[in-house]
């Protein structure tokens, strides 16, 4: 659950900062396999995905952060 709104809103992000998945998942250093993952929420990005995703779309992680 918590997976999944963390994913909504890194793809609602992503798409508002004009990246595709794969212009995204090459900026980050990652596949994007794991973008795709994350977004449908079937994995949790880790602490340093976090960071460097807030960094890539120049957002903070309390920003991108899915808690009400």
């Amino acid at each position: 659950m918590e997976a999944e709104k963390w994913g909504r809103r890194i793809r609602a992000y992503r798409k508002l900062k004009g990246y595709t998945q794969e212009s995204f998942s090459k900026e980050l250093g990652v596949s994007v396999s794991i973008i795709g993952e994350i977004e449908r929420g079937n994995r949790m990005p880790t602490g340093e995905l976090l960071k460097k995703i807030g960094q890539t779309l120049n957002i903070t992680i309390e920003e991108l952060s899915p808690n009400e």
